[in-house]
């Protein structure tokens, strides 16, 4: 990293780097990248910016705000798929710097903790996977750092009504992000508030402080509820019932089943921390925690009750915990500024050994493949892939003996990695995951007036692919597949298969690839003769 050049720009750059070649070499993920831009696209077509819709019945899962940034998107410049997929990293980008100001804010005698916390929470494989995807998580993380970096500002630079708005704006965000669920990552920390807090601004009060915070929670639920309430109205009662309860005391009743058990989240939390976690002093860094340090207590009082939390909840996702990651960058970076100022070496010897091994794996992968028999597109992976992950694996160990600047070289290392990856997998797997063959070819038939029934679980990965005007007819039960072919001999089944079956039937018929497994148009009457 040259001096020259200063911190911040190196942080957008890497962060430009990651963003555009993640966008450029893979399409939108199905299912979940695809469903809710078609959410969008459906939104678009019918001029309905109220209810979402997913072919053609209401989409009470998510709130609208995604979709509406979405829309505004085509509004300026077009219906178009590359623009709304910088959605996500542009959110990233802005808890980057959110993530700096609370790290300013908390310890400001020690500047430098600024910059080594975005360099930190950028340089997890976790944050870079999820802040370049059209998902919803990224949003929350953004507003729940908003939340964040409002409550610091109140404790530390005083009670103000701005203030306290900017915490109810946040909060009324990430409810219209992904609902209520931003309660549970800003409120425990504004109610530990008195284990935190030590230095307290002038004309302070807890009364004040508790007052203001119920206040700001009423704000961010007044403004979700100018969007929940005329569309409660608007979508009829299920759709009502499932935005106001479906989501909120209905998950909560169901939430411990314990269909997952508690240490669940424990299990994945050393994948969640990597490749910070390889590192030597990632472990020494956690020594220097002060535990009557504020900022420490700030952060730990942010982290451990939503980690709890989330832990006792059965119904858990690895993506619940994307919020949290700031909170972890916070700690560590704290850490390691008063380790910088010791002697001892920090090169990131394993961490390099683990890069030069998985450029030996791609390099020898083909190979490999003809012996094992793993997957036939692993012939085709060029070692280019191989050879670059190898020489960015030796460049982290040269480059690793510099201390001053180590945080970045790692960081950029570990995004060079993660792309090159990522561009391996794609350049040979990426044809499986590519929704819009088709999705064209879906579109095709239908302005032919043909009619097309899909008939598995539909999750919405063809309409936006392939602009389709009218929603996919679904038959959700096997058992209606024989009435709905008699009712309609002249119409086509879209059915999905195992292609390692290897069904003979099928090749005759246009398919196409469905992640791992495959599509086939078949024509109804075909079907029902083969099923004979």
């Amino acid at each position: 990293m040259n001096k020259r050049i200063a911190e911040k720009y190196w942080l957008y750059g890497f962060w430009l780097v990651l963003s555009g070649v993640s966008i450029y070499v893979r399409p939108l993920f199905p299912v979940d990248e695809t469903r809710y831009v078609s959410v969008a696209w459906e939104m678009w077509l019918n001029h309905d910016f109220l209810v979402p819709h997913l072919n053609g019945e209401t989409y009470s899962h998510k709130p609208p705000l995604l979709f509406w940034i979405i829309n505004l998107i085509w509004a300026v410049f077009g219906v178009n798929e590359s623009l709304i997929r910088w959605i996500g990293p542009l959110f990233s980008l802005a808890g980057l710097i959110l993530t700096g100001k609370i790290s300013r804010l908390l310890w400001p005698t020690q500047p430098s903790v600024q910059t080594r916390v975005q360099f930190v929470l950028l340089g997890f494989f976790f944050w870079m996977l999820y802040g370049t995807l059209t998902m919803f998580d990224m949003m929350l993380a953004f507003f729940v750092l908003l939340g964040i970096y409002s409550i610091v500002r109140l404790a530390y630079r005083g009670l103000t009504l701005q203030r306290w708005l900017l915490l109810g704006i946040a909060i009324g965000g990430g409810i219209l992000s992904k609902g209520p669920v931003i309660l549970l990552h800003v409120l425990p920390v504004a109610l530990l508030a008195p284990w935190w807090l030590k230095s307290k601004p002038t004309n302070f009060r807890w009364s004040y402080w508790y007052w203001g915070v119920f206040s700001a929670v009423l704000t961010g639920a007044i403004i979700a509820l100018c969007w929940a309430i005329p569309a409660g109205i608007s979508g009829g009662e299920a759709y009502r019932n499932a935005i106001f309860f479906g989501q909120t005391s209905g998950r909560i009743v169901n939430s411990f089943a314990h269909r997952l058990p508690w240490w669940w989240y424990l299990q994945r939390l050393p994948f969640l921390l990597l490749p910070w976690l390889l590192w030597k002093p990632f472990w020494q860094a956690l020594k220097q925690l002060d535990l009557q340090n504020p900022g420490v207590r700030f952060c730990l009082a942010w982290l451990l009750p939503v980690f709890i939390a989330f832990s006792l909840i059965s119904g858990k996702r690895i993506h619940y915990l994307l919020p949290l990651m700031p909170a972890f960058a916070l700690l560590l970076s704290y850490g390691l500024n008063k380790l910088m100022a010791e002697p001892p070496s920090f090169r990131p010897i394993l961490i390099s050994f683990i890069y030069l091994a998985a450029g030996l794996v791609l390099l020898f992968l083909p190979q490999l493949n003809q012996h094992l028999h793993l997957k036939d597109e692993f012939a085709n992976l060029s070692p280019i892939w191989g050879v670059l992950l190898i020489a960015n694996a030796i460049f982290l160990l040269i480059k690793g003996r510099n201390k001053q600047q180590l945080i970045g070289i790692i960081c950029f290392s570990s995004i060079a990695s993660f792309l090159l990856i990522e561009s391996a997998a794609f350049s040979i797997l990426g044809y499986r995951y590519d929704m819009r063959p088709a999705a064209t070819k879906i579109a095709e038939l239908q302005n032919k007036k043909n009619l097309v029934f899909y008939t598995s679980k539909y999750h919405g990965q063809y309409n936006f692919a392939g602009r389709l005007q009218q929603p996919l007819s679904v038959i959700k039960h096997e058992n209606n597949l024989r009435r709905w072919i008699k009712q309609h001999p002249d119409g086509i089944v879209i059915k999905i298969y195992d292609p390692d079956k290897n069904i003979e039937a099928f090749q005759q018929f246009p398919h196409y690839p469905f992640k791992g497994k495959s599509i086939v148009f078949l024509p109804a009457r075909q079907l029902l003769s083969m099923e004979h």
